[in-house]
């Protein structure tokens, strides 16, 4: 086996992987996942700022 032979084997393999995950990306399974995911940017309520509200509520009651 020389080089040529192991390039071309090399980007044989590596097409098939390209294939397979952008199979895998595509699938029906993975669709719920990307959903939620895209909407992540317009959820109501930042953790930041419900951790600055917990503090401050507990600054409130006189915990710290």
């Amino acid at each position: 086996m020389d080089m040529i032979d192991f390039h071309s084997l090399y980007t044989v393999v590596m097409l098939v992987v390209f294939i397979g995950i952008c199979l895998w990306a595509w699938s029906n399974k993975r669709k719920p996942f990307f959903n939620e995911a895209a909407n992540l940017p317009f959820a109501d309520e930042d953790t930041s700022t419900k951790s600055a509200l917990k503090l401050q509520e507990k600054k409130d009651n006189g915990y710290e």
